[in-house]
């Protein structure tokens, strides 16, 4: 096994330098800068530092280079197929069963009871905020009352409510 990365000569060290100089997608410039610099015999703990790109990743590139050519530069994120959805259609369906009669528990749903009845039937945890996001995917709100204020003085709110100026405080 080598000491150093070596790029494999698809390219002229030129022509590398040629395609960074001219790319106009920012990804693919960077790869083709990594892959110039090593080009030009730098080591890959420079080159990370260079392009800010830790050095594992440098070698991917370089790797990526060596097996695909210039195929193996292009910026790979839009063949990423994404983490799957948390509602499945069906799951959607009973979901949205479940949320129009009262749950279990009585009282109303909110988005921790929700992501209980998502953990139960997923079998793996759901944090409450997915359990609330999954409510607002279906159009539902929670629904509580205001809060009260415990320390609210009753007769100033009378008067409040009635349009009358509040009672002033003497010193």
């Amino acid at each position: 096994m080598p000491r150093y990365v070596t790029v494999t000569p698809h390219l002229t060290v030129d022509d590398l330098e040629h395609r960074y100089r001219h790319c106009r997608v920012a990804v693919e410039r960077t790869h083709w800068h990594i892959v110039w610099l090593v080009a030009q015999g730098r080591h890959v703990p420079e080159v990370a530092t260079l392009v800010g790109y830790t050095a594992n990743w440098v070698r991917e590139i370089i790797r990526r280079y060596n097996a695909n050519g210039a195929a193996g530069i292009a910026d790979q994120r839009q063949h990423s197929q994404g983490h799957p959805r948390l509602l499945s259609p069906p799951l959607r369906e009973d979901l949205g069963q479940a949320l129009g009669a009262p749950p279990p528990d009585g009282g109303r749903w909110t988005g921790p009871k929700v992501a209980a009845w998502l953990a139960e039937r997923l079998g793996r945890p759901v944090g409450s905020q997915r359990g609330w996001e999954a409510m607002r995917t279906l159009g539902f709100t929670p629904q509580r009352p205001r809060p009260r204020a415990t320390k609210a003085d009753p007769v100033a709110q009378a008067v409040f409510k009635k349009g009358g100026s509040r009672p002033r405080l003497t010193r």
